[in-house]
């Protein structure tokens, strides 16, 4: 007796499909159809990514494998010349690859001589929301580092207030800039009591406690 009620349950939901499907077969077809457009297209642009991202890989070592081989033996005519091809292929280039050669370029800026280049291209890192957080926080810091004495006291602070939180990495050294710019400015209190968390701070690099553990010997005399 179950087979049978079995078979007729069965037969019952066949011919509800067929109702169904007359009724709203049109309509499931476009569903379908959108469905399969959606994941081909899904496809389709995850593969132009991955083709963009090989190119612009190609692309970028070229410029840079013959800096790499020089092992840091590169005239400053030629590292200007190298950050500007960087700059003219970050302008087209795929987000990740944009902010990897901006920051190299800036580098190569910085090293040559042309630190107003090179704190335009740390600026313009700073401010890219779609750039990576710890990029974007380098660029920063190394904006701040740059332009104590240039830029204006209020600006850099105000870059460097997002870092010196607890939770980013770059903490420690965001604090010592911030001394920095307060010595600058003639605030020794604010910069020494900056320089003295900087020194207390277990996470802080090694190198950034043992500067500031300098700058309060010869502050205190």
């Amino acid at each position: 007796m179950a087979d049978i009620f079995d078979e007729v349950s069965e037969d019952l939901r066949y011919e509800r499909a067929i109702r169904l499907a007359k009724r709203y077969g049109g309509l499931l077809l476009l569903v379908a159809v959108l469905v399969l457009a959606g994941v081909a297209g899904q496809q389709f642009w995850q593969a132009r990514k991955a083709r963009l991202a090989d190119k612009a890989a190609t692309q970028y070592l070229a410029i840079t494998q013959p800096l790499d081989q020089a092992n840091g033996q590169i005239t400053p005519a030629i590292a200007k010349a190298t950050a500007q091809r960087l700059v003219d292929f970050s302008k087209s280039a795929p987000e990740t690859y944009k902010t990897m050669a901006r920051m190299r370029a800036a580098a190569l800026y910085a090293n040559a001589g042309e630190l107003p280049k090179a704190a335009l291209l740390w600026s313009r890192v700073g401010a890219d929301e779609a750039a990576p957080n710890l990029m974007r926080d380098a660029a920063s810091l190394l904006f701040a580092q740059h332009e104590i004495g240039i830029d204006s006291n209020a600006d850099i602070l105000a870059r460097l207030q997002p870092i010196v939180q607890e939770k980013n990495p770059y903490h420690g050294l965001a604090r010592e800039m911030q001394a920095m710019v307060y010595l600058h400015e003639g605030n020794t209190a604010m910069a020494k009591s900056l320089f003295a968390q900087v020194e207390d701070d277990p996470s802080a690099p090694q190198g950034a406690q043992h500067r500031a553990q300098a700058m309060l010997a010869k502050l205190n005399g």
